[in-house]
């Protein structure tokens, strides 16, 4: 996607909560940080994770895609909150094909 092609989007964002999170969805892309989230090599595969443990992104997504809400993963997972999961999802939404690969390298089916 161009920004010519993305121009049109971000100025429909509604002011400005949803403006704010874009510029930090933005600004955590070019430090490629994102908070609460890492990735460490031999950690969970190197993929992305909550910060701490050994809970990937992916793993998390397709448990949601499941059926999973996120009512019974905080309950599944009580050492994790609700910011934890926020940021999982950003950072999923963020990387949609990095995150779409791994739950494909991952299928076992």
């Amino acid at each position: 996607m161009t920004l010519k092609e993305l121009e049109p989007q971000l100025l429909s964002l509604t002011p400005p909560p949803e403006k704010a999170q874009a510029i930090q969805i933005l600004a955590q892309s070019l430090a490629n940080t994102w908070q609460g989230i890492e990735k460490t090599p031999g950690v969970v595969g190197g993929n992305a994770r909550i910060a701490g443990t050994r809970i990937s992104v992916w793993g998390l997504v397709e448990s949601r895609r499941l059926g999973a809400t996120d009512a019974q993963l905080l309950e599944d997972y009580p050492h994790l909150s609700a910011s934890d999961f926020k940021n999982a999802w950003a950072y999923a939404e963020a990387f949609p094909d990095e995150i779409e690969a791994v739950i494909k390298l991952n299928d076992i089916d």
